[in-house]
């Protein structure tokens, strides 16, 4: 089976994301890495592309032209990858959809729930896949414990407990190193810093692993590096649609914390605990009984935990190929083959309503609001 061509805008050298981007796309042979303006400087995008393989003349040295140099191809990429300052990613995810392009856009979608529920709008008009790299969904283990939910083997959910707290920003005299500060400034991060940048994982995972929607929300955030205009702390209590109770905590002042993503979901016959940092165990208790490690390669797992892991057990699966499953779920979309995991732009819309009426609650003292978008309420 020939290999999908695949082009990232954004990303370049030095990138945080980047590379994870770069192994996870080629990690499976599913895909050709053929082209990308992967700088805002375009003699630096051009030239390190070059260096990366793509060919001289799909080096673009922005957006705007590679969507003019692709669109004209008859061997145009199947599959774009927005990775780009956040500010930027609804304008080039919208260009892209309308032109034809399969797009994953990283988190946040967009800036706006207006312009989330454009983008949802869009890919339906064109019948284009606009995936969000929620990747953190993509670890085996996380599908393991989707896939146990949905099997009933934890009974009814009634509560979800997540939390994504590190303490990388927590120095005051560190506050205005530029790559810390951006992510507290309004221009440039939008209404929110940590929750909309490490909290919607969070929120997107309890919504994935109980499979179920967040409905309502109260938020408290805090500000406690007195130079910062947004927040670096907060604490946002949920409900979900199906009547279970959430509970979230995200930080980047929690000194002493390294990534700190997890999640427990607590269900009417049993409870699961996964960990990033401990990815290839899945905790499960069930009511009465003795806690189990469910180790991932191990038999006896679901399907969708099976097909996404690659080596024998024991072996760490790590980040960049969480990413690389997103990948993998893209390829079958692309072919046809519809894997339901795959974060999508509703997932995008939906945590971009939540990150705004947090914001709304907050100011508000915490008072209880509908977190859905206009378009799903």
């Amino acid at each position: 089976m020939a290999k999908l061509k695949w082009g990232m805008i954004g990303g370049g050298e030095g990138s945080q994301i980047g590379p994870a981007h770069r192994l996870g796309a080629l990690a499976d042979g599913r895909f050709e890495f053929a082209a990308g303006a992967l700088d805002h400087r375009p003699d630096v995008g051009r030239e390190y592309a070059q260096r990366l393989g793509i060919a001289e003349d799909r080096a673009y040295g922005d957006w705007t032209e590679m969507l003019a140099g692709e669109k004209g191809r008859a061997d145009k990429v199947d599959l774009v990858t927005v990775a780009t300052p956040n500010s930027t990613h609804f304008e080039i995810t919208k260009a892209f959809l309308e032109a034809g392009f399969n797009v994953l856009c990283e988190k946040p979608m967009t800036m706006t729930v207006d312009e989330g529920e454009e983008i949802v709008r869009v890919a339906e008009k064109t019948g284009k896949i606009c995936a969000v790299n929620y990747c953190y969904s993509a670890y085996p283990m996380v599908r393991q414990a989707r896939a146990m939910v949905r099997a009933g083997e934890i009974g009814k959910v009634r509560l979800v407990v997540t939390n994504f707290s590190h303490g990388h920003h927590g120095d005051a005299t560190d506050a205005d190193n530029p790559r810390v500060r951006w992510r507290y400034d309004p221009a440039m991060a939008g209404v929110s810093g940590q929750f909309a940048d490490c909290g919607i994982h969070a929120l997107h995972m309890a919504g994935f692993i109980a499979d179920d929607e967040v409905k309502t929300l109260s938020a408290d955030f805090a500000s406690t590096i007195a130079s910062r205009e947004l927040e670096d702390d907060a604490m946002v209590n949920f409900r979900m649609e199906g009547g279970a109770v959430g509970r979230l905590w995200t930080s980047s002042v929690a000194i002493g914390r390294q990534h700190g993503f997890d999640i427990q979901v607590f269900g009417e016959t049993g409870g699961l605990r996964w960990a990033s940092e401990q990815p290839n165990q899945l905790i499960y208790t069930p009511v009465g009984g003795r806690t189990q490690i469910i180790e991932k390669g191990e038999g006896g797992l679901h399907e969708d935990a099976q097909r996404l892991s690659r080596v024998a057990i024991a072996h760490p699966e790590g980040f960049p190929l969480a990413v690389a499953n997103i990948y993998c779920d893209l390829a079958d979309a692309i072919r046809g083959e519809v894997r339901d995991g795959l974060p999508s732009a509703a997932d995008g819309v939906r945590s971009m309503a939540a990150v705004h009426m947090a914001v709304s609650s907050a100011k508000a003292g915490g008072t209880w609001v509908d977190a859905r978008p206009p378009m799903f309420r």
